[in-house]
């Protein structure tokens, strides 16, 4: 018995998994509804996440001349006196902008867009209540997708006031830029807001409970970071916690669970993220969230309850715009039928720190645990004459190679551009090339680009050694039997 729906998908949330999910069904012709508070057209993306981070990270690069002080000097800056307005006045200017562009790109699919916040009634059927309280409605869709992100989370036992102690998504309502600043958690987030204000001049400390930040990075590309960021004076608390927070009008004390204390102007909350699915009535629909409010999928980003997917944040790790839209857009073709294929392995992690880190593919604890044989190269930008140009010394491409097929296993990228560079090995090993690709390929001189010739004629040499003295050990040595 066939049913009669309202619309063939419905999408709670309109970051960039819920976009692409919808942009894709409609692709395919079908009646597709975006329901999201009015407020928050593009998700915690553009309104408080990725897009406000990442601009007022380009900001902060341009006012404070960082990219010039190996040439001009430490003292160099743009502009001497920074306050928030400057940096607040690009960061309005783009997230309205970014917020028309994802509201055209839905109209001209001829998407409807729904205000307000959804909720289950049963597993086919959501509540919509608008956002003037005065307005509720309700409609059936055949499949759903939940891409209702994510929030900071929040310790109870901190008193978060919106003055002194932040979450993430508050520290972009700072007054001013503070003298000093207290980061908890060096996560993605963590990380790159710190190197931000550390930029600014404010003296950070970094506290994280783990004994390393951005673990599931090359350690190498990590240590690196960490050098740069003392070199902005920032300090780094590893293997401690937080036990409390006191705050007044004239600043905070974080006390750890060491005993050690650490005054600050501000504290900023990034220690995790919390699923948006509370207020979704998930029951209703015969599902259930985890305590950290997030949805179990399959490979087909379908959940327990098989015409319901979920896509994004809300699905965990890694929780990045980039992979949400892929997620969203892979669960809507799956939902339909249609016929797609997803590069697991291949998926690129950009950290949007100063300075950047990307990578894609394996690195070499991962190798090593395997037993995979590998080669490294590497270069570095002051090697390069584009690096010297823009005045980047400390920038570096690492290429891992499989010692036996040639085939490019990771390529790991700290620096200037990292996030835009790591695109190349990221498609020379989707297409299954080896390192002698880029061996043999002539790329624009000069440019950042050629980092990967010199990592890749690096690691060249070391097998061709390797190659070398194996054949005369076997031709040459004498028997020892």
């Amino acid at each position: 018995m066939e049913h009669s729906y309202d619309f063939d998908l419905a999408v709670i949330g309109s970051g960039p998994g819920g976009q692409k999910a919808a942009i894709m069904a409609a692709k395919l012709g079908k009646r597709v509804c975006v329901i999201d508070g009015k407020q928050m057209v593009g998700g915690v993306c553009v309104n408080t996440g990725t897009i406000p981070s990442k601009t007022l990270r380009e900001a902060v690069l341009y006012l404070t001349g960082m990219q010039q002080r190996d040439m001009y000097g430490a003292s160099y800056r743009v502009k001497n006196e920074i306050t928030i307005s400057d940096l607040l006045s690009r960061l309005q200017h783009v997230i309205g902008r970014e917020i028309e562009v994802i509201r055209n790109q839905l109209l001209r699919n001829h998407i409807e867009l729904m205000a307000g916040s959804a909720s289950f009634l049963d597993p086919h059927t959501l509540s919509i209540d608008g956002d003037d309280l005065s307005t509720m409605r309700t409609l059936t869709a055949a499949k759903i997708v939940v891409a209702t992100g994510t929030t900071p989370a929040r310790p109870k036992s901190i008193d978060f006031d919106g003055v002194r102690v932040l979450d993430s998504d508050q520290i972009l309502t700072l007054e001013r830029v503070p003298d000093s600043l207290v980061v908890v958690g060096a996560g993605v987030i963590g990380a790159e807001y710190a190197s931000i204000f550390a930029a600014l001049g404010t003296r950070v400390t970094l506290v994280e409970k783990r004994a390393q930040m951005l673990d599931f990075c090359d350690q190498e590309i990590v240590e690196s970071l960490k050098f740069h960021l003392r070199d902005l004076s920032m300090s780094f608390r590893f293997g401690e916690e937080v036990a409390s927070v006191e705050s007044s009008g004239h600043g905070t004390v974080t006390t750890l669970a060491s005993g050690k204390r650490i005054a600050a102007e501000v504290v900023m909350y990034s220690a995790g993220r919390q699923g948006n699915t509370d207020a979704l009535d998930l029951g209703m629909a015969g599902l259930e969230a985890d305590d950290r409010g997030r949805l179990v999928v399959d490979d087909t980003y379908a959940t327990a309850v098989p015409h319901i997917y979920a896509v994004g944040d809300v699905i965990g790790f890694p929780a990045l715009a980039a992979t949400s839209m892929d997620q969203g857009r892979l669960a809507a073709a799956y939902a339909f039928g249609e016929t797609v294929n997803e590069l697991h392995h291949l998926q690129p992690i950009g950290i949007y720190s100063i300075p950047e880190i990307s990578y894609c593919g394996r690195s070499e604890v991962e190798l090593t645990k395997d037993a995979v044989p590998f080669e490294v190269g590497i270069s570095r930008y002051r090697e390069l004459a584009r690096g010297q140009i823009i005045g980047d010394s400390y920038g570096m491409l690492k290429l891992i190679v499989h010692a036996d097929t040639r085939e490019i296993l990771g390529v790991h990228v700290f620096g200037t551009n990292a996030t835009e560079l790591v695109h190349i090995g990221q498609a020379v090993m989707g297409c299954g090339g080896t390192v002698d690709y880029l061996v043999n390929t002539v790329f624009n001189y000069p440019t950042l680009s050629e980092a990967y010739k010199v990592a890749a004629l690096d690691v060249a040499n070391k097998l061709r050694a390797v190659a070398r003295f194996t054949n005369q050990m076997t031709t040459n040595e004498p028997s020892l039997l």
